[in-house]
């Protein structure tokens, strides 16, 4: 059935249920445009304090020179025009769940019926320690796409050859389980142009990796002796940073980088936690088939704060709960038609410029959890063909995909 049958019409002089998404990433991007287009009786309001988003996703090949940071940037004039989401530029300064009340720091009051958070992740303080905000401009994370990105952009592009570039890869659950992996090829790539003598070490907080076998076939053949990988068994986890000498601390040794990307351990984001909507693992338990969170009713939580069974925190399993959630929710407020609830996560990932992979996993939503239902993942001996159409498949995707998200 189409969204379009979904939607009942406001009876005249009717007073429309509102209701607030915070947070203009992917997820909630896509909760506000498809809970507009799904009903008129709905006054959707968007709030987020960017003007712009730039995805995460895809920033890798910034990295290494393969795409504009302007390309993975954009607007939610469509989402305003087009779909009639009223977009607030402002920043949430506190929830409150029993007066059904959004502050904003702006000064303005928001009523709602229902809250949509996708507030995204947030960095675990102290897991690393002297890795604090005036640390993050020395030795960025980049984790959140945007300035950190272009910071170390530029870093990887001042370093000398022959310098070495550490990447702190962070413990299990974070955003994007292959995205290290990736940049880390995707900067070797750069790395063979332009600084062929460069080196790469990953210190990682985790003893495998997901995919590690793909990986490390796709850098035996194209950056051989170029990137080395250290698991948390052998250095004993990543204990510190040194800020002015540029060295990464780790519990048997200590390492010099030239250029250093610390991916700190993740939980959600801060407003998440600043409406108790987090229990002890630092996520957002939520019901799997609505996303309605399990500790503050009214308020549903989507993409990488929530947690989602075994979904992975993703740009594509966001946009997937995003939709579920949506869907639910006019159910609740319209009275349309309730589905069993599909998620997806769909991904590509590049390993240089004419070799990609892909995966995508079909999840069930049980009463419980979210369960992994079917699973498709690119193989050690693909042909450099099938790495090639992933490739020029990744590029129609990544349009395809965004223009779903903002119109």
């Amino acid at each position: 059935m189409s969204v379009a049958a979904l939607r009942p019409q406001a009876a005249r002089g009717q007073a429309r249920a509102r209701i607030i998404v915070i947070g203009g990433g992917v997820g909630g991007a896509t909760a506000a445009k498809y809970l507009a287009l799904g009903s008129e009786a709905l006054d959707v309001t968007l709030v987020e304090p960017k003007a712009r988003y730039t995805s995460c996703f895809f920033s890798n090949l910034y990295l290494a020179g393969l795409r504009p940071l302007e390309s993975l940037t954009h607007g939610y004039e469509t989402l305003a025009q087009r779909y009639r989401v009223n977009v607030v530029q402002d920043s949430v300064a506190a929830i409150d769940p029993v007066a059904k009340n959004v502050s904003l720091e702006g000064g303005a009051n928001l009523s709602y019926d229902r809250v949509v958070l996708a507030p995204g992740i947030g960095f675990k303080a102290g897991s690393i320690e002297g890795y604090d905000d005036a640390a993050m401009q020395i030795m960025p994370h980049a984790w959140s796409a945007g300035l950190q990105t272009s910071l170390l952009r530029r870093q990887l592009e001042s370093m000398e050859d022959g310098g070495v570039f550490v990447l702190v890869a962070p413990p299990d659950p974070f955003r994007c389980p292959p995205g290290p992996y990736e940049r880390a090829s995707l900067i070797a790539y750069y790395f063979k142009q332009y600084k062929p003598r460069a080196k790469i070490l990953i210190l990682d907080a985790k003893d495998s990796f997901f995919a590690q076998d793909v990986f490390e076939d796709g850098w035996n053949r194209h950056y051989p002796g170029m990137i080395e990988w250290l698991p948390g068994q052998f250095t004993g986890g990543i204990k510190g940073v040194d800020v002015k000498g540029r060295m990464i601390k780790t519990g048997g040794d200590t390492f010099k980088a030239d250029v250093a990307n610390v991916i700190p351990a993740q939980e959600a984001g801060r407003l998440a936690h600043q409406a108790h909507l987090v229990d002890q693992s630092g996520w957002c338990p939520i019901d799997p088939m609505t996303f309605e969170s399990k500790l503050q009713p009214g308020i549903h939580v989507i993409g990488d704060a929530a947690k989602a069974g075994n979904m992975a925190k993703s740009a594509f399993a966001s946009n997937s709960q995003a939709k579920v959630c949506a869907f639910a929710i006019l159910a609740a407020l319209t009275g349309s038609e309730r589905f069993v609830p599909h998620l997806f996560n769909t991904c590509f990932t590049l390993l240089a410029s004419d070799d990609a992979v892909t995966s995508a996993i079909s999840y069930s939503a049980e009463p419980d959890t979210i369960k992994i239902n079917d699973f498709f993942l690119s193989k050690v001996g693909d042909s450099a063909e099938t790495r090639r159409e992933a490739v020029r498949e990744a590029d129609g995707w990544y349009a395809a995909f965004t223009h779903d998200i903002f119109g």
